[in-house]
């Protein structure tokens, strides 16, 4: 049976990846910065903040010693133009999306190399698109692709170590976006696929990844976005 530490899976993306997993048999231990969420969920986790590294380190010992899977689904989405940006935003982005993402890695690498496990990080689609507006994210989000193949190389051939890059997706991180009707349509429409994604979209890949299902994927960025980063939209 397979086991996943999930990094902010009480909701959206995460709890997407979660469920998934649960259906399939697999147990989940989720981490959130609110206990509240934890018991809303009704899953087994432990507060949070991965701008805590102790706190991480805490999260991987209480998920125990029988894990196979580490996803970190804590992200930010920092929309600035350059002139407005701050040198504390650039920090904060890489801290979070970043540092903290290969700190949780660092934390969990005993424990899957000896049970041959995979992790599973986000990226986004402005990585390789480029998009006005995205400085601090992108950059934070372009340092986590290429942690995503360091690490893959470092581990193997232990652990694996992918990389989900998204592109707009209905969330409640996303909602200064998507919470106007108007302007969730006209992103849409940047969209091939005419919409902008759901977590739904990303339950079942996100659970495959870190499943023996996927044993022969590593140091991979897989773009689910709708076609938007590799098609042009109508």
């Amino acid at each position: 049976m397979t086991k996943t530490l999930i990094f902010g899976g009480a909701d959206g993306i995460g709890r997407a990846i979660a469920d998934a997993l649960f259906a399939d048999g697999g147990q989940v231990h989720i981490t959130s910065r609110s206990q509240d969420k934890i018991d809303a969920s009704g899953l087994t986790g432990s507060v949070c903040d991965v701008l805590d590294e102790a706190q991480i380190q805490a999260a991987v010992v209480a998920a125990g010693e029988d894990l196979t899977g580490l996803v970190f689904a804590v992200g930010s989405i920092v929309l600035k133009p350059l002139k407005a940006l701050k040198a504390q935003d650039f920090l904060t982005a890489f801290h979070l999306n970043t540092l903290a993402a290969a700190q949780a890695i660092q934390a969990a690498a005993p424990t899957l190399k000896t049970n041959s496990g995979a992790a599973l990080l986000f990226s986004t689609v402005a990585v390789q698109s480029g998009f006005p507006n995205h400085a601090a994210i992108s950059a934070a989000k372009g340092g986590v692709e290429g942690l995503t193949r360091a690490l893959a190389a470092e581990l193997a051939p232990q652990v694996r170590v992918n990389c989900l890059a998204p592109s707009l997706t209905d969330t409640d991180m996303a909602k200064s976006m998507t919470g106007n009707a108007t302007m969730a349509a006209a992103l849409a429409k940047l969209h091939p696929l005419g919409r902008l994604g759901t977590a739904h979209d990303f339950g079942k890949i996100g659970a495959w990844m870190v499943s023996p299902d996927s044993a022969w994927m590593t140091g991979q960025i897989i773009g689910l976005d709708g076609g938007r980063g590799a098609l042009a939209g109508k």
